[in-house]
């Protein structure tokens, strides 16, 4: 079961990164350099980085 979770993060997080991106084309009260930042912030995956952190006793 574990390994199940762990796995549907890794499927997750390119989906996540798609809908924050598809979002970002609809705000008009950010500019564009802030949608860049924030286009390139939500490439890192936050989930497994602290889940490595936590010695894997996240779940």
């Amino acid at each position: 079961m574990k390994k199940l979770l762990e796995l549907l993060v890794c499927f997750l997080h390119p989906i996540a990164v798609i809908l924050v991106w598809l979002n970002l084309i609809v705000r008009p009260e950010l500019s564009g350099g802030q949608k860049a930042i924030w286009a390139i912030l939500s490439l890192i995956p936050v989930v497994p980085f602290v889940y490595v952190l936590t010695g894997g006793e996240l779940w």
